[in-house]
């Protein structure tokens, strides 16, 4: 299960990387060739991409590694902490584009007026804009289908990018066809998407960091759990219920009432019984601890 899981989502990374490959040599030699900077621009902010695509990667490889004596829940909360990472980097890249757009702002006011680019350049913004969204549903519904945080994390960049050379597009086009001095809608539109780029990178961030301060899952899963356990023959009033989560699995700490007069042989089987509904509702790597009290 977590090896498949594994291949699965190292592969849809491994095409996010080369794509980026690709697209930031095209970008870069659009950018020069059309004289664009920010195609250029834009083509460096893509290089980013190769690092968060190297740590998503491995921290994939890490979180698929079995328990061990030091891991005795296993590495889920590494692909967490990669998740949060590349949160950050989000949040940068967004604070790199505001920086950016509101200096050739300025700068074009002042006394840098900017030059409308060459068609090359637009091209090569729409190119980048068709190859990004598709990275992103797909890289999007490939996280969710094996539970990835740091795989839609990488959706959301690959997202973001789509956002930049959106922007980009506008600018490039807006230059070409209206004339020179609309080239200011650019960088304008530069720093309008550089907000949408801080409101992800913000939700990612924040929902990692609740996942390793130990969070508890929401009340409507909890419920769910405690009819689950309160539907098993032999189990009485499901209590203390503690959960969280470990990367893509959860971990279910609940105590049970059974009656008194059974042996240990029987409470334990109730207990076997409960544990075999959480795995099949849950998945099979779901952490449980179950503890049986007399009624």
């Amino acid at each position: 299960m977590m090896k498949n899981r594994f291949q699965r989502a190292n592969r849809i990374v491994w095409t996010g990387f080369y794509a980026n490959l690709v697209l930031t040599l095209l970008k870069l030699t659009a950018g020069i060739l059309g004289r664009s900077a920010a195609m250029v621009a834009d083509g460096i902010h893509s290089v980013s991409d190769f690092m968060t695509d190297l740590v998503v990667a491995g921290s994939l490889k890490v979180a698929a590694k079995p328990s061990d004596g030091n891991h005795k829940y296993g590495h889920g909360k590494v692909e967490t902490l990669a998740a949060a990472f590349v949160g950050g980097v989000l949040f940068f890249v967004g604070a790199g584009i505001l920086y950016s757009g509101a200096k050739n702002v300025i700068g074009h006011f002042a006394d840098s007026p900017l030059q409308p680019p060459g068609m090359i350049a637009l091209y090569a913004a729409v190119f980048s804009i068709a190859v990004k969204e598709v990275l992103y549903h797909y890289t999007l519904r490939t996280g969710k289908r094996v539970d990835s945080k740091v795989l839609i994390a990488n959706a959301w960049h690959h997202r973001s990018d789509v956002y930049s050379s959106l922007a980009t597009l506008l600018g490039i086009g807006g230059a070409i066809f209206l004339g020179s001095r609309w080239a200011i809608l650019d960088p304008l539109a530069a720093v309008v998407v550089s907000f949408f780029i801080f409101r992800v990178a913000i939700g990612i961030i924040w929902e990692a960091m609740m996942e390793l301060i130990e969070t508890s899952l929401p009340s409507k899963k909890e419920k769910e759990i405690l009819q689950i356990a309160g539907k098993v023959n032999g189990v009485f009033n499901p209590h203390d219920l503690k959960t969280r989560k470990i990367g893509s699995n959860i971990a279910i700490d609940l105590h049970i009432q059974v009656r008194r007069d059974l042996n240990i042989e029987e409470a334990h089987d109730i207990t076997v019984q409960l544990e075999k509904r959480l795995r099949a509702a849950y998945g099979e790597e779901t952490h449980i601890s179950v503890h049986a009290e007399p009624l």
